[in-house]
């Protein structure tokens, strides 16, 4: 008999959707100093790490960030770099020189766009080159203090397995988990979706992995109606 089989027999896994307060409040204690894991000292930096934090993780990222910031530290310096030297620092995150095309035109769009300086506009972040609606969502949200939730992987998995959602697009998982916590919390869940997304992704890194959850001792085992299923 499988755990889940057990755990159900036992009459503790609930058949309904995990409520949203009850979670957001025991994930609030369990990482009450949750933040973005990328290192950044600005705008700019966290953007530019967001974008490289595509198909790799945030400690990759993170090996390569002071090199590539202390050498171009603002959009100009970044925008005038010569390529392949931008290539060869990102390089141990793969895809070296498309990664420093792109980093090159997005520095190039926030110069002439912008002025060089960030905005916290989700249109004008989302028409820079390599900047999409979960990068735009990060910046506004760990930098200008916006309510925004960043659907990531890690998100799409925590919301399929407490049954908020059954989508696998990010934007239909968005739109369920917002409008779920809107109707269930209140107070400052209801009112910081980018903490609670910091928080979800925390506990998908940590606990709740894509393959075999750390079920037993999960502070959300008692709520989670797909506790134990690997792969979702």
């Amino acid at each position: 008999m499988s755990e889940r089989s057990s755990r159900a027999g036992a009459g503790i896994v609930p058949e309904g959707p995990a409520p949203a307060g009850e979670v957001a409040a025991r994930l609030a204690e369990h990482y009450a100093d949750a933040r973005t894991e990328l290192d950044h000292r600005d705008a700019f930096e966290l953007l530019v790490a967001t974008v490289l934090s595509a198909q790799t993780t945030d400690v990759r990222v993170n090996l390569i960030t002071p090199e590539l910031f202390s050498r171009w530290p603002y959009p100009a310096a970044l925008a005038a770099a010569e390529e392949a030297a931008v290539a060869e620092v990102v390089r141990p995150l793969g895809m070296g020189p498309t990664r420093a095309r792109r980093l090159r035109a997005l520095a190039q769009g926030l110069l002439a766009q912008h002025g060089g300086v960030v905005p916290d506009d989700q249109d004008a972040l989302e028409a820079l080159p390599g900047v999409g609606r979960k990068t735009a969502h990060v910046v506004r949200g760990a930098w200008f203090g916006r309510s925004l939730l960043a659907v990531d992987t890690h998100v799409g998995r925590l919301a399929r397995r407490l049954g908020w959602s059954a989508a696998t697009a990010p934007r239909a998982v968005e739109e369920d988990v917002v409008a779920r916590v809107e109707a269930d919390c209140t107070g400052a869940a209801a009112e910081d979706l980018t903490v609670l997304g910091l928080r979800l992704i925390l506990h998908g890194r940590r606990v709740c992995t894509a393959r075999a959850p750390r079920c037993e001792g999960c502070v959300l085992a008692d709520l989670c109606p797909r506790e134990g299923v690997d792969a979702r």
